[in-house]
Formats: C-alpha cells, structure tokens, sequence
C-alpha cells in the first residue's frame, strides 16, 4: 500500500483525489489506482492515495491526539473524548489498508437521542467487512443518526483499491467511487459549495506538481491549502448545471 496523509485542524473541508471539504472536517483526496491493482500514475509515482483533512469542531470538546489503537495497535486516529460518545472518531487509518473518513451534514435541528456519528469510523478501522458491504450496513440503519456522509475505503496493492461513499441524506445506496477527485464538505458528495470548489483548485494544483515534490515539501504544501481561509461560505455557489463553480 502506497499511501501518504496530512491533517490539519483548520480550511473547513476533505477532498478525496480520491477529495473532500466539510463541517466535521474537510477532506481533499487523490488516488490514482484503478480497479484491479492497475494503475495511471497522474500525480506522485507509486502513491496509490493523497488525502488530506481536517476537523472542525468546538475547540472545548474534548479529544486524544492521533496515536495508535485496536488490536495490536493497528489503527492511527485521533479519539473523540466527548461525554457518550467516547472512542468515536472522524479520520482514521489502519495498518490492513483501511480507510474511513466523516463529514457532519449541515441540518436545521439535531436529534439529540440519535447515535454519535463518530462510531461509523470507528466500527469500520475494526471490523473485518470490506468497504462496500460495511457501508450497505451503515444504509441500513443510516436512520438512527444525523446527518452525515462517510468515506469507507480498502487499500491494497495485490487486489487493488475500492473507495466507497454513503450519506444518510441521500441516495439509499452506497456508491463505489472511479479513481478522481471528488469534493465533500457538509452537503452530499460534490455539492458545489463554493469553499469546495475553491479547496478543489487549491488541492490539484499540489497534486499537479507532487512528483517533484519531496514527501516534505508536498506535506507542507497541502497544509498551506488546509489552513487557506478564503472562500470559507456556507452557502452553495449559484451556477448552473454542468458550468464551473468559481470561488467567488
């Protein structure tokens, strides 16, 4: 598995290239390995995964650094502490290959008597499933919590990557994700909220000039894009179908 990671608690955002951009974090993501082991090297030779991420969240709630946990110490994630929902988190990795990441959905009222969300992750770095059949359960019973959206992915350089994606506010059905940049912030999956679209740009253009990058320097270089602050709305960009979404 050729994977390398960054996280940062700041741009609100995940992007997955493989990217992502949110209100329980923002994500940004690429993966350049298709289905089958095959892979079509755009960015950094030989990584099969760029990811990076951050948690937005009440500075006062309370959490443990990322550190290694589980079964022999074979998941890195930081650990929500909050009273109830303990030993939940919102990114994480394993040393078997996989991946989970979580985004909050941005609703009007929160049921207060719905299960921490946090656990989705967590249940995911620990349990046998595969990425696919994890998140057809979580669909199941996607109901008995707020909103959120869920990023479960299998990496592996013998039988080749699956990243999958579920949000309890959409498509009933889990989705295998194509090999790509994909944005997602508190809205579904490539909602074009402008910050998404802003942190999308910010991302490729890394990416673009990863494979001259030393590790360092490319981890440096996506931290400058997690702690970018413009663009940072929560309303979603007004253009029309199929245009290109402009930060402004």
């Amino acid at each position: 598995m050729h994977t390398e990671s960054c996280a940062s608690c700041c741009m609100r955002s995940h992007t997955l290239h493989h990217c992502h951009l949110g209100e329980r974090g923002d994500l940004l993501t690429s993966s350049s390995c298709l289905p089958g082991g095959s892979s079509t090297p755009t960015f950094r030779p030989m990584v099969a995964l760029i990811l990076a991420a951050n948690r937005d969240e009440f500075y006062h709630r309370p959490s443990k650094l990322a550190g290694f946990w589980g079964n022999n110490s074979e998941i890195l994630s930081g650990l929500d502490m909050e009273e109830g929902k303990e030993g939940g988190t919102w990114l994480g990795i394993s040393t078997r290959g996989k991946l989970a990441a979580l985004t909050n959905y941005l609703q009007p009222r929160l049921d207060p008597d719905a299960r921490g969300r946090g656990e989705l992750v967590a249940h995911f770095l620990t349990t046998d499933m595969d990425s696919l059949t994890y998140l057809k359960k979580v669909s199941a019973e996607g109901h008995l919590y707020n909103g959120f959206n869920l990023i479960a992915a299998d990496l592996s350089t013998e039988k080749g990557d699956v990243v999958c994606y579920y949000g309890n506010r959409g498509d009933p059905e889990p989705v295998v994700l194509a090999p790509g940049t994909y944005g997602l912030s508190n809205a579904l999956l490539e909602t074009p909220w402008r910050k998404l679209c802003f942190g999308k740009q910010l991302f490729l253009a890394v990416v673009e000039q990863s494979q001259a990058l030393p590790k360092d320097d490319l981890i440096a270089q996506l931290l400058d894009v997690l702690n970018n602050d413009e663009a940072c709305q929560t309303q979603p960009s007004r253009t029309k179908a199929g245009s290109t979404c402009s930060p402004f």
